[in-house]
């Protein structure tokens, strides 16, 4: 799939709302319920060469905002924490980066195992998560499906985020979320 693929009012919205000239955009991944992008799929180098691991990019501003609210209310922590000592929720992760590394790598090896957004061992960017789990829906990455959860919670929900995403039933309090 080529740059010249997605269509030039997509990559004029993109450009709107990113505030540059997207690089690299594949596809958009993932559509907000009103319409809006929300998520662009980025070849793993960009038109220069530049290697980019990013697969899934945030570009939607609202999203954007509630990524770094989510991380600024110590979410990250959170869920780091958890992954050293929930088995299960590390072995879901895990899978998570390999899906994303493999997808990644059908397009074009970058030679590393570097993902992004600290898979598979930590959390260090909810955009990233984010964008991910809006990109490929419910049920691949756990961590990214709570932060969409929680970023559902307010106005989100029916414009950015779709209506029917699962609610999250986990351990933050309303403080940290």
């Amino acid at each position: 799939m080529s740059e010249s693929s997605v269509p030039q009012e997509d990559l004029d919205a993109v450009e709107a709302q990113l505030g540059r000239v997207p690089r690299g955009v594949l596809a958009i991944a993932y559509r907000c319920p009103d319409g809006l992008p929300g998520v662009v799929k980025t070849a793993p180098r960009l038109p220069d060469g530049t290697p980019f691991p990013t697969l899934y990019y945030l570009t939607d501003p609202r999203l954007t905002a509630e990524a770094s609210r989510l991380e600024s209310a110590g979410v990250m922590r959170e869920m780091t924490e958890r992954l050293g000592t929930d088995p299960e929720l590390a072995a879901a992760y895990l899978r998570a980066h390999e899906s994303y590394l493999a997808e990644r790598n059908e397009i074009d090896s970058l030679g590393t195992d570097f993902t992004g957004g600290g898979m598979p061992d930590r959390v260090k960017c909810l955009h990233v998560l984010i964008a991910h789990s809006l990109a490929k829906g419910p049920g691949v990455n756990p961590l990214g499906d709570e932060a969409v959860s929680l970023a559902a919670r307010g106005e989100l929900r029916g414009t950015a985020i779709p209506a029917d995403w699962p609610e999250y039933q986990g351990p933050l309090s309303e403080e940290e979320a």
